[in-house]
């Protein structure tokens, strides 16, 4: 639910409503990429300077990204909502975003004069009743949320024959456009978007209710720098059992930030599903990378499940160790090895953010280093070669301290027999 104008795209000296959203369509629908739209974008600049009058659609169908065919059909299907779409106590005013799952438009509530986003849901889903318990779903979720890091949920209902969805409208950017600018945000930031995040998701879990896709796209920012957690389309409560069983052994979430427990389609969801998607999520943003690729989700869900994670300060070598810890921890494959609460989580984060250790997340101890030098230092104890080091403490010989040991008490076993006797 994105709700910043789409930076990429040049607007027409004579933009319709379709022309000026048709970058964010087709990549919302998955037709081109961001930088094959940035591509079109920039040439239809350099030709608009030379005195030429030129549109997006030419540039997309020039390089063959699209067909005549699929901008008319975005084109019908951008004009059929735009006209059919009347919602009493609403004025339509532009349209914001569009996905497969939803689309979302810019309204005016007439009768407190305020600007609000209006999510509907697509025709062909709203005959599917699983779709449109999952859509009533949501809002009903988002109702029982009332916090300053979460987007308000206003009302859900029908009109006429779109079923809609209305919330507090968000003037700003997310999380995955803020990657997309500066590649990798820096550790301060980031700091401050974890704490609201996980501030947000404490209250969530408070009422019961799992969030199961958190990502960088469904992070949002304000221009003030407010953090607003959005789209509970995939929100379970944890007592909520009948669904639980409906979806055993199916993965519900975004591959790149998902629980390897939502991977196995487990049961028992709980709030340490929503700790490893902010922790990926944080990864992202502090590393420029998701902690796991793949040619394809499913490879993708296999590393979450067996592939050891790339340490973030590998990628990142500005990032202090605590921050570090902390994102490890987050990330566990185990859930039990995880934070156990939000609360406990947001304690470290405050720690790190304060320039203190954390006090749940410890520095990872490498047994493996360990087990070598022990086995080096009892191999040069026995050496008849071997010269004793005195520069420091560290490498005093433990197997020598406790032969010493063992010899003391054996002499004053043997003292005490002898007095006695």
């Amino acid at each position: 639910m994105s709700t910043q104008p789409d930076a990429n795209q040049p607007s027409a000296p004579e933009s319709t409503g379709f022309e000026t959203m048709l970058g964010k369509l087709v990549v919302d629908q998955g037709l081109i990429t961001d930088e094959e739209l940035q591509q079109c974008s920039n040439e239809l600049l350099a030709t608009r300077s030379e005195g030429e009058i030129n549109t997006l659609e030419d540039a997309l169908i020039t390089h063959q990204f699209v067909t005549r065919r699929q901008l008319d059909r975005l084109r019908k299907e951008f004009d059929a909502t735009k006209s059919s779409l009347k919602i009493p106590g609403y004025r339509m005013i532009k349209k914001l975003g569009a996905g497969a799952m939803a689309t979302v438009i810019l309204a005016e509530q007439t009768s407190l004069n305020r600007l609000v986003a209006i999510k509907i849901l697509p025709q062909k889903f709203s005959e599917d009743p699983n779709y449109l318990e999952r859509f009533y779903k949501e809002g009903r979720a988002a109702a029982q949320l009332n916090h300053a890091n979460i987007v308000h949920a206003y009302e859900v209902g029908q009109a006429g024959e779109h079923h809609f969805f209305v919330m507090e409208y968000v003037e700003g950017t997310d999380v995955r456009e803020e990657i997309k600018d500066k590649k990798r945000l820096g550790e301060e930031q980031a700091l401050e978007i974890m704490i609201q995040s996980a501030k947000a998701l404490e209250h969530a879990h408070s009422k019961g209710l799992i969030h199961r896709d958190i990502k960088p796209a469904n992070i949002m920012l304000t221009k003030s720098g407010t953090v607003k957690v959005a789209d509970l389309g995939l929100a379970r409560s944890v007592d909520d059992l009948k669904m639980a069983k409906e979806e055993e052994g199916r993965a519900y979430g975004t591959a790149n930030y998902m629980s390897p427990e939502q991977i196995r389609g487990m049961v028992d969801i709980g709030p340490t599903a929503d700790i490893y998607g902010l922790g990926g999520t944080c990864y992202h943003m502090v590393t420029g990378r998701v902690p796991y690729t793949g040619k394809n989700p499913s490879e993708v869900m296999r590393r979450h499940l067996k592939a050891p994670l790339t340490r973030p300060d590998d990628l990142n070598p500005a990032l202090s160790p605590g921050f570090c810890q902390v994102i490890e921890l987050m990330l566990a494959k185990d859930r039990t090895d995880r934070y156990e609460s939000m609360t406990d989580l947001l304690e470290d984060l405050e720690l790190v953010q304060q320039g203190d250790p954390p006090h749940f997340a410890k520095p990872a101890v490498d047994l493996s280093s360990l087990a070598v030098r022990i086995k080096s230092d009892a191999s040069e104890s026995e050496s008849p070669t071997a010269v004793p080091r005195r520069d420091s403490a560290s490498s005093t010989n433990p197997m020598l301290i406790l032969s010493i040991v063992i010899n003391v008490i054996l002499a004053v076993i043997i003292v005490a027999i002898l007095a006695s006797g």
